[in-house]
């Protein structure tokens, strides 16, 4: 099955240019030239990944942004001409999987949307929703759940909730985690650790003393086998 992008690019030349080497790897690639018309489209049809460009007329990427984490955890990657650390930390920080700086190779570019889908693709291979505490994990939707209530998570915290809510009991130390998670054996650790702590705060009732995640000491973390049921 063809994976579904959405391209939000303003300027039609590099809107173009993506779109075309997208397809060259079989891909199906929409283009919008606002986050408006993103919005809308979103609504209208399932995407597997967002490529989104941060200026924009009317909304701009960032607030995209922010308004589709409040219903998808789908992955996005954010290309942009802007490259200040703070773009890439607020970025990153509201729930980009990605940030690519223009100008880009466009090979490179289509490389990492493939790795991106790749993550996806490997945790759909596994059981459809799991259910713990008041939640229900649902993978194939890549969405989150309380009470029928959508929880805001960005692509990466769901992948690493996903992985460990499918390794239940079992204690993994930071390194597996984003090894199997990251795909990437040399990249910095420490991320585990802040992503443990956004989805504590998410999702815990007390994220000083969890009850989903718990912290194994000396070795790293565990899902808790027994908030898990049918």
């Amino acid at each position: 099955m063809q994976a579904r992008i959405l391209i939000i690019e303003d300027v039609k030349e590099m809107a173009d240019l993506i779109r075309l080497y997208l397809q060259k790897e079989g891909m199906d690639a929409t283009i919008c030239e606002t986050a408006e018309e993103g919005l809308a489209r979103f609504d209208e049809t399932r995407y597997d990944l967002v490529v989104l460009d941060i200026n924009l007329p009317g909304i701009d990427g960032f607030e995209f942004l922010q308004r589709l984490r409040k219903t998808s955890a789908i992955p996005v990657m954010i290309v942009s001409a802007r490259d200040a650390d703070e773009d890439m930390i607020l970025g990153l920080g509201i729930g980009a999987d990605e940030f690519v700086t223009k100008p880009f190779s466009p090979k490179v570019l289509v490389a990492r949307v493939r790795a991106m889908l790749r993550r996806t693709t490997d945790m759909k291979a596994g059981p459809n929703s799991i259910k713990f505490g008041d939640y229900v994990l649902d993978i194939d939707g890549y969405l989150l759940k309380r009470a029928g209530e959508k929880v805001a998570l960005s692509s990466r915290e769901f992948e690493v909730l996903a992985y460990l809510v499918t390794h239940p009991g079992k204690a993994m130390t930071p390194d597996t985690i984003y090894g199997d998670v990251w795909k990437n054996q040399y990249g910095d650790v420490t991320a585990v650790a802040v992503y443990v702590q956004r989805l504590r705060k998410k999702i815990e009732q007390d994220p000083t003393s969890p009850r989903f995640i718990e912290t194994v000491h000396g070795m790293g973390y565990r899902f808790n086998a027994e908030t898990i049921h049918a």
